[in-house]
């Protein structure tokens, strides 16, 4: 312990120990002590000179730190230290970590002198990076040390678990690649390192998102893991959790692992979008109406919040992820969010220009969210459209470059695919849609194209080319554009002006690159004439052009101008290759004719091959976003050079041609065409063919359906049939036993066929008998049926008697007849029910009965004829079933007009019993006025005898009615004559 008092500052006599001295007895004593208070003290010495020895310290100590690692699990304080010091001798940060107090240490400056420390330049920092690296190597020569931290990982103690995180962060930064292909074949190694996100301490969480940036670089294995690991979640909670934008330097390590995780790994992209983590991004661009005051912080954070969009959305991402996120977005409103930033007042300008170029992918081939960002209006009085807005900074040389640049990216990937807009945008600058009052998207085009500002020219012209790329049909309507020069002139052609400022060259003073207005024009003719030979005859229309041409392609210009060489003679080649020769001055044949006596056919193709050596063309083509460091490199479009490699080949061969060679192209075109339309006919044909064939393909599955079913239908039949011969078969063999049939033989056959013709006989006579009854049945129903006329026309009578006591008994006798032929009619029904029964009985008993027997001494042929006799007489039982079915029948019509007649009897009964209470109240009117007739004639009599006991002569009845009856005799007389 005295040479630990020395080292930790004690005053000791004599000449002090070198550094290397002291590491080398430290290491010796970290090697040979037994005890672990000494090893965790010179372990802990270690790591104080770590910092300052490092070289010293890497060499002899690293074995030792890691053997300590392995032997000394159980005492995590010296765990910490061991990792510590090797953290210090790996990490190549010029940061220094401070010591803590009780851990300090102060080392011996080496030969005992004192050096100041000074801020290590760029050789120093070299050094260090490669001594970190060196000794990375050092350690990860054995993959058993990587697993051996990826343990130590899961020690909860905080002292070893945050040094292991850094000292693992430090590995990756050093020799990421090797560690990377550590870590992935090492069991359960990446879900190690995911549980920090999960650690309550936010020290350990924090490093570990470190950690897991370094380890998700470069390598999308990994990335996929660490994605299916429920990475996602994780993050977007921590985001939340943290304030979103409004958060710290947290969120911003968070939205640097998410952007590892989703670049250029489209699983990883289609597995975010599946999982909704989309619409959680909305929260993220929710701004204030207040936007001032934005923290530098807030600012990083919106930023990567874009980029993060923006990966979504690549154009370099598959076509159809990239619309699939681009719904997404729409849908959940993100799109909305964004447009409402661009819209806002008081938005950082390098925010905004991102906004901007987010807006753009979002919207860029998608015609759902095209026609969205069309409808933006800008919060102005009065509103104007947010492409009008954007046009305005796009055509204004105040603006920055990059704002600029950006909202030219905008309206590109607004006119991507979007034959609509791009007709919106042609419209503004037609004569009849032109509004004085507003600004219109093509009045600031043109506003543009012919400013002084060579940048605005250049932006411009490239705008107006996508209006025109791909669609034939605004190509020829831009034709009809006219513009006023000035006063007093005619208007001219948007064409012709845009030759005539070409033809001007550099006599026009501008503001910026002296050929990048040239530039701008040459793009958006070619790109305007090419696949238009309407455009094309307008061009070669103006004399000028074509000399102005040649000119410039024949002439030796600088470097600079080498360029517009190739541009001019590239738009001399559209002229050539989509001439239609309606002009006859200027046909195919005579502008080749004119390239080889002034040009050169050579060296054409050598200028027109300038465009394509240019520096700047191959970094246009790279990708679709205009992305320069300057204003003066902005020469090339993106779109511009896929036309310029299009259509430089086929430009060379229509030079190198001669007449011949293109009558014979033109008849082979024709032939391609015949042969083209004939395709097309076989295609229509094939397609109706194919229309056919799936009709019949519906039909065989239905018909197989059918069939299956009649298959199984037959199935049963066949087994129902088979049940039947087995039942027949059964009944042969219990015949075959019987042994009164072996003793009786060939009688008793013909016995049981004497039997069969006398119960046939029998039933003959029986069906004769049942028609004749059927016959007398017909003959009683009629008599019914006249019976109730009668009836009905006899009540209608009673109806009117007003007394006829007699005439209604009369009635009811012969109800009462009625009645009984009903009920003797019901008998007899009941009768012939009866026989038909006992006839269909003994039918089947008949059938039954009727067997062949089995007998085994009959021959063959005596069995053959009893079969036919008794299929013959099966037949006549099954006729003689149809009669019987048919009389049946017959009865049950019987039945049912017995029915209708026995109702109408019932509605007789209800009148006769109606006219027996009409009769019975007549009776009782008859006898109340007997009583008073019987009442007056007694008090006619009374007053006769009155009348003759006061001595007046009274006639009787009698006397009168013989007066009358004379009197009626006499008036008979006396009309006679």
């Amino acid at each position: 312990m005295n040479f630990f008092r020395g080292v930790m500052g004690g005053q000791a006599a004599g000449p002090q120990p070198s550094g290397a001295e002291t590491i080398h007895k430290l290491c010796d004593r970290v090697a040979s002590s037994t005890l672990l208070e000494d090893r965790r003290d010179a372990v802990r010495a270690l790591k104080s000179l770590s910092k300052k020895y490092r070289m010293e310290v890497g060499t002899q100590a690293m074995d030792h730190l890691i053997n300590i690692l392995q032997t000394d699990r159980s005492d995590s304080e010296i765990l910490g230290y061991a990792l510590d010091t090797l953290y210090n001798i790996i990490c190549n940060d010029e940061e220094e970590e401070q010591d803590e107090s009780e851990d300090a240490v102060t080392p011996l400056p080496v030969s005992g002198k004192h050096k100041n420390v000074s801020m290590p330049d760029e050789n120093s920092q070299k050094q260090a990076d490669d001594l970190g690296a060196q000794f990375t190597e050092m350690f990860i020569q054995d993959p058993e040390h990587v697993t051996l931290l990826l343990a130590l990982l899961e020690e909860f103690d905080f002292h070893v678990r945050w040094p292991a995180v850094k000292l693992l962060t430090a590995l990756l930064k050093n020799q990421g690649v090797q560690l990377q292909g550590v870590i992935l074949v090492s069991p359960m190694g990446v879900s190690r390192l995911m549980d920090l996100l999960g650690d309550s301490r936010e020290v350990i969480r924090n490093d570990g998102l470190l950690l897991l940036q370094q380890l998700t670089k470069s390598n999308a294995a990994i990335q996929k893991i660490v994605a299916f690991e429920n990475a996602f979640e994780r993050l977007l909670d921590i985001i939340t959790e943290e304030g979103s934008s409004d958060g710290g330097i947290v969120v911003e390590d968070c939205l640097l692992l998410l952007l590892n995780l989703l670049k250029n790994n489209s699983s990883n992209q289609n597995f975010f979008k599946e999982g909704s983590y989309i619409q959680r991004m909305k929260p993220w661009f929710e701004v204030s109406d207040d936007n001032s005051g934005w923290s530098a912080q807030k600012v990083t954070n919106l930023h990567l919040m874009l980029q993060l969009v923006r990966v979504m959305v690549s154009p370099v991402n598959s076509p159809g992820a990239t619309a699939s996120c681009q719904k997404s977005m729409y849908q959940c409103g993100l799109l909305q969010q964004l447009c409402t930033i661009l819209m806002a007042t008081g938005v950082p300008a390098d925010i905004l220009t991102e906004t901007i170029n987010t807006v753009s992918e979002v919207i860029r081939g998608s015609q759902v969210n095209q026609d969205y960002f069309a409808s933006v209006n800008a919060p102005s009085n009065p509103p104007r459209p947010a492409i009008v807005v954007l046009l305005m900074s796009m055509v204004n040389e105040r603006q920055p470059f990059v704002l600029r640049c950006a909202v030219l990216y905008c309206f590109q990937c607004f006119l991507y695919k979007n034959q609509k807009g791009q007709g919106e945008i042609v419209a503004t600058l037609l004569p009849s849609t032109i509004d004085a009052n507003s600004i219109s998207a093509g009045q600031l085009l043109c506003g543009g194209l012919f400013s002084a500002d060579s940048l605005s020219n250049w932006c411009a012209a490239v705008a107006l080319a996508h209006a025109l790329q791909d669609n034939l049909t605004q190509k020829e309507q831009l034709l009809r554009v006219q513009l006023a020069t000035s006063l007093g002139k005619p208007p001219v052609s948007l064409l012709q002006q845009c030759t005539n400022i070409l033809s001007q060259g550099d006599k026009i003073v501008r503001r910026g690159s002296k050929v990048q207005t040239r530039v701008g024009l040459l793009m958006l003719l070619c790109t305007w004439i090419s696949n238009c030979p309407i455009a094309v005859t307008h061009f070669l229309h103006n004399q000028e052009n074509v000399p102005f041409l040649t000119a410039q392609i024949s002439e030796n210009l600088g470097e600079d101008e080498r360029l517009v060489q190739g541009l001019c003679a590239l738009l001399l080649g559209i002229c050539i290759y989509y001439n239609d020769n309606s002009l006859e001055n200027y046909t195919k044949e005579k502008l080749k004719q004119l390239i080889e006596k002034r040009i050169g056919k050579e060296n054409f193709v050598e200028k027109l091959g300038f465009i394509t050596k240019h520096e700047l063309y191959s970094r246009a083509a790279q990708k679709p976003q205009p992305v320069f460091p300057s204003p003066e490199q902005m020469l090339f479009d993106h779109e511009f050079t896929k036309l310029v490699k299009e259509l430089e080949g086929v430009i060379t061969k229509a030079v190198h041609k001669s007449s011949e060679e293109e009558k014979k192209e033109e008849e082979v075109k024709k032939t391609l065409e015949q042969h083209d339309n004939i395709v097309t006919q076989y295609k229509e044909l094939i397609r109706e063919q194919d229309a056919q064939i799936q009709e019949l393909k519906e039909q065989v599955a239905s018909m197989s359906s059918q069939n299956e079913v009649m298959q199984t239908t037959v199935t049963q039949q066949l087994s129902q049939i088979q049940q039947h011969k087995d039942q027949y078969n059964i009944l042969k063999l219990k015949l075959g036993k019987d042994n009164q049939s072996q003793s009786n033989g060939q009688g008793d056959v013909s016995q049981v066929n004497g039997l069969q013709t006398e119960e046939l006989t029998q039933l003959r006579e029986e069906v004769e008998e049942l028609r004749k009854q059927h016959t007398l049945l017909q003959t009683l129903l009629g008599d019914k049926d006249t019976l109730i006329d009668t009836l009905r026309s006899e009540a209608s009578q009673a109806a009117e008697v007003s007394a006829g006591g007699s005439e209604n008994e009369e009635l009811l006798k012969e109800l009462e007849a009625l009645r009984s032929q009903v009920q003797s009619q019901s008998a007899e029904i009941n009768q012939l029910s009866t026989e038909r029964q006992e006839l269909l009985r003994r039918a089947e008993a008949g059938s039954s009965d009727v067997v062949p027997s089995t007998d085994g001494t009959i021959d063959a042929a005596k069995m053959a004829e009893l079969e036919s006799r008794l299929s013959a007489q099966t037949t006549e039982k099954e006729r003689l079933k149809e009669e019987t079915k048919s009389l049946s029948e017959s009865r049950a019509d019987l039945e049912q007009q017995l029915a209708s007649a026995t109702s109408t009897v019932a509605i007789l009964q209800t009148e006769k019993t109606k006219l027996q209470t009409e009769v019975q109240e007549s009776k009782k009117e008859q006898d109340d006025l007997l009583m008073l007739l019987a009442d007056q004639d007694q008090k006619i009599h009374s007053l006769k005898l009155r009348l003759k006991g006061l001595g007046e002569t009274v006639e009787d009845e009698d006397d009168l009615d013989a007066r009358d009856q004379t009197d009626d005799d006499d008036e008979e007389d006396e009309d006679e004559d």
